[in-house]
């Protein structure tokens, strides 16, 4: 049967605790100096019951039943209306919103610790709260005093859900071609029309008001990206008056089944301009930088439902000996966690899993500082941190993600075929990670087009920088070699292979294109070095000063030694892949693809 998710709390405390030092942290930022460890462990230990008592148990079953949609009304599945009202009751959804706006006030990365239990618990019920947070940003961040009045007191309360409202048939990551109007009314509202695709939480019965947050045109709006503005239109209006808003559809799909993905119409729906006009793209980055941290963190997710699963089943499952000899011969057969490619799996589900874990948290740290500091210079880093990781993350994590996802099902093997072990559901649910809040390819094309090339590189070495200097502080650790000699080389590599990208790019724009997924993969197994050297130098430190659990310390210098020997050699094949060009790309013409 199914594994039943279990918090990885001790790892959870590991990285905030003894690598992040989050209680240090919040102590030097003045709006988060009340935060120490005893309330970040105590609301972890809270939000890890639900998780397992509440969301897990309805995790299958939703995959199973998924949404109902009659006539426009969607109805979520069982038992998801009650996890609902518990989430809101135990008030999780207002963790890390301003205490002015009805919020808890905590930093964002306590937040990011709930999203990932209830992600590997269960991402379709996760996707609910998950939109309102993006919203709530949005309208914290651009929002007028009187549409925070109105709104942001019930979303941050949960009593209201959030949506995003980008994408149409013919736009999807280019929105510079949607074409939902809006027009002026003499209220000062705005009469929305058009059409939006893939939206999800867009409809259900979780919540009393969905407030949409959608990108349309003004009538004298400029063509392209910048004639785009944001509104706000809610299902009921403040006065309680049904919208022109309803759900045409929901879409079928491969996996998150239990989270209504859905076809919205707006025919003269009321909207109210959000941020100034043909500036809502600027506006809805808000939005899109939580989504996309938030999507990272279903790679991490599936990364560590994947683990937990496989792991179990490898400990239990008994085939054939082991190469070296029976090593249960008491028992018919060896189980399988004996063998050596049953372990390559299992290990890089677990390397991926806590590396990944390391980098949303350590990414949310910026987020906790570019709200809690009052150091402009403090700020300005962490933003400029957060630029260069945040496509990193995002791609990269969900990459690793779906990869774990498949290695549980690898470790099954037939079993992992069958729908009630668990593991399929992982992969099917993962997939789309891959693809919503922009391509794999296009978080590529932003890190290394925006982010690296149009910065001249200043972005990356900013962070080069970060990782030359750790490398240099122990450069006299005999213990720490097996780690900072490789990750200084490819340090190294990095600057060297973006300016060889770059001047190819600056004959060819098209270089840029071949070269850009290679170079995120690249830059994610690097950084994920980075973040795995940074874990054993903490172990080695924990054990040397005789602290804490020394086997719990061992093992994870042990996985770092298992990433640095059998995962971050990928990065060469990437680097030639990335040698060999566009030309290869572009001979071929588009009619002679059919031969």
């Amino acid at each position: 049967m199914a594994f039943q998710y279990k918090a990885p709390q001790r790892d959870m405390q590991f990285v905030m605790h003894d690598v992040l030092g989050l209680e240090n942290l919040y102590a030097g930022l003045p709006k988060f100096a009340d935060t120490n460890r005893e309330l970040i462990d105590s609301v972890v230990e809270a939000a890890a019951q639900f998780c397992e008592g509440e969301l897990a148990p309805i995790n299958r079953s939703g995959d199973e039943e998924g949404c109902h949609f009659d006539n426009g009304v969607v109805t979520t599945p069982k038992g998801f209306k009650e996890a609902y009202s518990k989430f809101v009751e135990l008030g999780f959804g207002s963790l890390s919103a301003e205490v002015e706006n009805g919020g808890q006030g905590l930093p964002p990365t306590i937040g990011i610790a709930l999203s990932e239990m209830m992600g590997t618990a269960n991402w379709s019920f996760g996707m609910y709260p998950g939109l309102s947070h993006g919203a709530i940003n949005t309208v914290e961040a651009h929002g007028t005093p009187e549409q925070k009045e109105v709104y942001l007191t019930k979303l941050i309360s949960g009593e209201w859900t959030g949506t995003m409202c980008l994408t149409e048939s013919h736009a999807g990551s280019d929105l510079g071609l949607i074409r939902t109007k809006a027009e002026p009314q003499a209220d000062g509202s705005y009469a929305i029309t058009g059409n939006k695709i893939f939206i999800s939480a867009g409809e259900h019965d979780l919540a009393e008001n969905i407030v949409h947050i959608v990108l349309a045109r003004l009538p004298d709006a400029p063509k392209g990206t910048k004639g785009i503005s944001l509104f706000i239109v809610p299902k009921f209006l403040p006065n309680g008056t049904r919208n022109g808003v309803a759900c045409g559809s929901i879409e079928h799909k491969m996996g998150i089944k239990a989270s209504a993905t859905c076809v919205m119409n707006f025919d003269g729906a009321t909207g109210f301009l959000i941020g100034p006009p043909n500036r809502g793209l600027n506006c809805m980055f808000t939005f899109m930088n939580t989504a996309r941290i938030g999507t990272a963190v279903q790679g991490l997710a599936a990364a560590e439902g994947s683990f937990q699963g496989a792991l179990e089943y490898a400990r239990d499952r008994l085939a054939m000996r082991a190469l070296t000899g029976p090593a249960a011969p008491e028992k018919e057969a060896d189980p399988i966690i004996v063998h050596p490619a049953v372990r390559q799996m299992l290990l890089t589900q677990k390397a991926f899993a806590e590396g990944g874990r390391l980098l949303c948290y350590w990414l949310s740290t910026q987020t906790d500082i570019l709200q809690g500091s009052s150091d402009e210079e403090a700020k300005k880093k962490a933003d400029e941190l957060l630029s260069f990781l945040t496509p990193i993350a995002k791609a990269f994590l969900t990459e690793t993600g779906y990869e774990a996802a498949n290695h549980g099902v690898q470790v099954y093997g037939g079993h992992g075929f069958i729908r009630e072990w668990g593991m399929e559901q992982i992969v099917r649910d993962t997939r789309i990670a891959l693809l919503y809040e922009g391509t794999t390819q296009i978080q590529a094309l932003d890190l290394l087009g925006r982010k690296v090339l149009q910065t001249q590189g200043a972005m990356l070495r900013n962070f080069t920088k970060m990782v030359h200097k750790f490398c240099e502080a122990e450069a006299g650790n005999a213990a720490m070699s097996e780690f900072t000699g490789p990750l200084s080389k490819l340090n190294k590599e990095w600057g060297d292979l973006t300016m060889k990208i770059g001047m190819k790019a600056m004959q060819n724009p098209n270089e840029a294109g071949a070269a850009a997924t290679d170079y995120m993969m690249y830059s994610g197994y690097v950084t994920l070095g980075y973040l795995w050297a940074w874990m054993a130098k903490v172990a080695q430190d924990k054990i040397a000063s005789g602290e804490g659990d020394k086997a719990f310390y061992e093992a994870k210098i042990k996985t770092a030694q298992f990433y640095f020997k059998k995962i971050l050699p990928r990065t060469q094949s990437h680097a030639d892949i990335i040698g060999g060009g566009v030309d290869v790309l572009m001979q071929l013409d588009a009619d002679a693809f059919a031969f």
